[in-house]
């Protein structure tokens, strides 16, 4: 009696395009032992189809690959009844991805066997053995990935060119055994007005308009199948990422970091710096100065405590505008009361004083070079202060902060190291890491009548309403000394007898407490509510201890 047919699919696949084009290349290697392997099962009732499935050039670390998902098509229509394989890691190399394939094929009474290793899915021992050889073949993508990135990493520090679209300016070099970027004159040329034009009109969107006049288009590139890629008007995105990229002041830049490189600078470093001044400017202009009032300097930068995103907002009453800065998961859902809502004009300048005041301490802790020059102490010195002399008159330098995380007591702050370096006029790699990191202390409080952002040191800062309430108690108890009734005083000062007699506490308050009041430096949260309510005890250490200050 001849076993029941079994319709086996042969699958292959290639990391690399590399040596594809071989009339007999390794796809078909594969192909060809998997079709002996299925003859050899013939008596077992193997019968392979007719379609292949090959993935030339394609990752194992994910299923995206057009040839499997059409096999895995197949299967689900129950059109399959085994997978073959020359290696398991020829159908995936995450044992996530296998885990899901297993689940997908054993519901459609499919399983798979790899040529070279003796098992196949439909035992539970070949089950078993399958997960530990993809836990190895995982980690063996991983350590590869790791060893890529690694080779990258150093190539880039460097200055090597390792790939990628090429920017607009240059060329890859003739020897293709050369990671180096050579100039292309003519893109040059082109690249050179873009900065020129900037720096004239100041403004990205008036760029933006003059470039389309000019019909200035990005660089133009063939794709693999003759396709031109390329060659379109540059947008506005385009433009601020050409001109922030360092790869035109003769740098390379990897992940945060930038490193000399190895080709020619299209621009120079006075230029440089100053584009980048003016485009820091322009991103973090005081509400009224730039075209679009009241924009959000700090969007996209802060994050809360659960990493949701701090999203720009405001609501209005009558003619005025409120902004604030609020988790984002406040505005896309449900009201959270763990998600934030901070009034954007107090944040920012609040974090304009953070930012001052971190630079400050670079400036007197020798903190801000990795290698610290005593030559150009004194300079950096005095730019530093500039810098924090700057950011407290108003939000200007926000533009230095790259990104931002709230929590219930502080702020941690980065800042852009280019940025940075190029309003101090270094390189980005003179910096320490430590430099660019830095948390700010913050607390929400009630002030009076209203809620007031403090972060950083409090500055001194008097609260008029609350010392009015203290000379209005001081003028009320020298009129009660002077013989007038309590019925008359209140009726003079519009206000009811009750409201008298409880504010009439201030006076009677502890000499320190009343010149702490009156300097500003009272400890947050110690309203007038506080001070009355409930009644104030008339012995001057149980009033310190209750408001938390010493004489």
């Amino acid at each position: 009696m001849s076993a029941t047919p079994i319709r086996c699919a042969i699958y292959t696949r290639k990391s690399s395009e590399e040596g594809l084009e071989q009339g007999f290349n390794t796809l078909d290697a594969q192909h060809e032992a998997c079709a002996a392997y299925i003859a050899s099962q013939r008596h077992e009732g193997w019968r392979p189809v007719r379609e292949r499935y090959d993935d030339g050039g394609f990752s194992g670390g994910n299923t995206a690959r057009p040839a499997l998902q059409r096999l895995l098509a197949e299967v689900d229509a129950g059109r399959i009844g085994m997978i073959v394989v020359y290696k398991i890691d020829r159908l995936t190399r995450s044992l996530a991805d296998f885990a899901k394939l297993v689940e997908r094929l054993e519901a459609k009474g499919c399983s798979f066997v790899s040529v070279t290793q003796a098992f196949n899915t439909s035992t539970s021992m070949g089950r078993l053995t399958l997960n530990v050889l993809l836990s190895f073949a995982q980690f063996e993508r991983e350590v590869a990935g790791e060893r890529i990135r690694d080779k990258i990493a150093a190539s880039k520090k460097r200055g090597l060119w390792m790939g990628g679209t090429l920017p607009l300016g240059y060329d890859r070099h003739p020897d293709p055994h050369e990671q180096v970027l050579v100039v292309n004159e003519a893109e040059a040329g082109r690249v050179r007005r873009l900065f020129d034009l900037y720096e004239e009109l100041g403004c990205l969107s008036a760029l933006t308009a003059r470039v389309t006049e000019l019909d200035l288009r990005s660089k133009s590139r063939p794709a693999r199948d003759g396709r031109e890629i390329g060659n379109r008007l540059l947008g506005r995105g385009q433009l601020h990422y050409l001109l922030t990229n360092p790869v035109y002041r003769g740098r390379t830049r990897h992940g945060d970091r930038e490193h000399e490189g190895q080709h020619p600078a299209i621009i120079d470093e006075l230029q440089w710096s100053r584009v980048q001044e003016r485009l820091i400017a322009t991103s973090a202009r005081k509400r009224g100065q730039a075209a679009l009032p009241d924009s959000a300097v700090l969007a996209g930068k802060l994050v809360d405590e659960t990493g949701d995103r701090l999203t720009p907002t405001h609501t209005r009453k009558g003619q005025r505008r409120y902004r604030y800065y609020v988790s984002h998961r406040m505005i896309a859902g449900t009201a959270d009361p763990t998600g934030w809502r901070l009034p954007a004009a107090a944040l920012e300048q609040a974090l304009a004083r953070g930012v001052a005041d971190h630079l400050s301490t670079l400036a007197e802790s020798h903190m801000l070079l990795a290698r610290p020059d005593l030559d150009q102490h004194a300079d950096l010195v005095e730019r530093l202060r500039a810098l924090a002399r700057a950011a407290r008159s108003d939000a200007h330098l926000l533009g230095v902060i790259s990104a931002g995380q709230v929590g219930r007591d502080r702020i941690q702050l980065t800042l852009d190291r280019n940025a940075l370096a190029a309003l101090l006029g270094l390189s980005p790699d003179d910096l320490a890491d430590a430099a660019l990191a830095f948390p700010v202390r913050m607390s929400l409080t009630r002030r009076g009548i209203g809620r007031r952002l403090v972060i950083g040191e409090r500055p001194a800062e008097p609260d008029r309403a609350l010392i009015e309430h203290l000379r209005r108690a001081h003028r009320w108890l020298e009129a009660l000394k002077a013989g007038v009734d309590i019925a008359s005083l209140a009726k003079a000062e519009a206000v009811s007898e009750g409201c008298l007699r409880v504010h009439l506490q201030l006076a009677f308050l502890a000499p320190a407490i009343q010149r702490a009041i009156l300097s500003g430096t009272q400890p947050e949260g110690l309203t007038l509510h506080r001070l009355t309510r409930p009644e104030m005890p008339s012995d001057w250490q149980a009033q310190y201890q209750r408001t938390g200050l010493q004489p």
